[in-house]
């Protein structure tokens, strides 16, 4: 299942504990992965003894990469896209949606490559750590997928412009970067959730949700002024300001425009940009559209618009091509169906907001 869960005794209470263990694919979530995480956090919502959960992952390179696009992709090329997509995509905005809404205080601490699904896992909990190594990313522009697992969501409550930036050039986050916007709510200097573990586990939890999370909040702030992390320089501090003025524009064409027309000589707003340039410009479009729609929608629509998206996506052409050229052949030289942002068709874009099913059969339609 490559997923560890273990339910530990604290002095008074437990904990519960998930930890990623596929360490060898950077922890991407595979759909068992996915069941096996929710059954657990069900079977421990409703256990009186299990008083708070914490979710890490194993490895030295990171947290989660985010999803399992290599078995998406066996799956498109076998002609079972479309129902791989609705059982796999269901499945993990559930996950995610359960995190959001887990009646229980929920910790989750990231170290180095936190991307995509992994991000996903972090925004959904209730406090979220980041290591030294963190590197926080949505980057499915360089695959034509778009950034999903709530992002409509908490990339909508960035600061202005930061969202939208972040989804059209998968430009990654350090540990300054995500306390800074509010992706991350405290710094810890260790890689590995041990000494906080133990921490928890010294601790008296009464199963009372609010004492317990009153309680929680301040042993973890405590621990976090302790360790005294060094930050590193915030990649954002250089660029906000500039990134506001810039995706501020009355169409997408025009943001583009502007984003890839600036001129910067440092490496980290260079490679946002060559993201850009180089990524798939249906999904900058499903960005747009996706960011614009949300707005006006409850966690649960977004996560219901979503998985529509997805499983376009993935009939598609553009999400098999980007696979392909970024994974499975590493040529890194994808063939998008079109070439710039302003060759899109409107119909095309649309399509991928409408839903294949009726409401009625709408997979997430019992999220509540």
């Amino acid at each position: 299942m490559s997923i560890r869960t273990e339910v530990r005794p604290c002095t008074e209470g437990q904990i519960g504990l998930i930890t990623l263990d596929a360490p060898r694919s950077l922890n991407a979530l595979s759909e068992p992965m996915i069941r096996q995480m929710q059954a657990t956090l069900d079977q421990w919502a409703q256990d009186p003894s299990v008083c708070l959960v914490l979710i890490s992952g194993e490895g030295d390179k990171g947290f989660c990469a985010g999803g399992d696009i290599r078995q998406l992709h066996q799956a498109i090329d076998a002609g079972q896209g479309d129902s791989h997509a609705i059982q796999y995509f269901a499945a993990e905005y559930r996950l995610d949606y359960t995190l959001h809404r887990y009646p229980k205080p929920l910790v989750c601490w990231a170290h180095g490559l936190t991307l995509g699904g992994g991000l996903g896992l972090l925004a959904g909990s209730r406090y979220r750590l980041v290591s030294p190594s963190a590197q926080l990313a949505m980057p499915e522009i360089s695959i034509g997928l778009f950034p999903d697992v709530g992002a409509g969501y908490f990339l909508n409550r960035l600061p202005e412009g930061i969202g939208l930036f972040l989804g059209l050039t998968g430009a990654r986050l350090n540990q300054s970067d995500a306390l800074r916007i509010g992706l991350a709510d405290l710094a810890v200097a260790d890689e590995k959730p041990d000494a906080l573990i133990q921490r928890i586990v010294d601790t008296r939890w009464t199963g009372d949700r609010a004492a317990d999370d009153n309680r929680l909040y301040r042993l973890l702030n405590r621990f976090a002024v302790e360790q005294a992390p060094t930050l590193p320089d915030s990649h954002l501090a250089d660029h906000e300001q500039r990134i506001a003025q810039l995706c501020r524009g009355e169409s997408l064409p025009e943001v583009v425009h502007k984003l890839t027309g600036e001129d910067a000589e440092d490496d980290w707003w260079q490679t946002a940009i060559a993201n850009l340039e180089k990524g798939c410009p249906t999904t900058a479009w499903l960005v747009w559209e996706q960011l614009r729609r949300a707005r006006q929608l409850s966690l649960k629509e977004i996560f219901r618009m979503e998985l529509v998206m997805a499983v376009r996506c993935c009939a598609e052409g553009d999400l098999r091509e980007g696979i392909r050229a970024r994974v499975i052949d590493k040529d890194q030289n994808p063939q998008w169906q079109f070439g710039r942002v302003d060759a899109v068709p409107v119909e095309h874009v649309e399509r991928h907001f409408t839903a294949p099913w009726l409401p009625a059969d709408d997979p997430l339609g019992d999220l509540h």
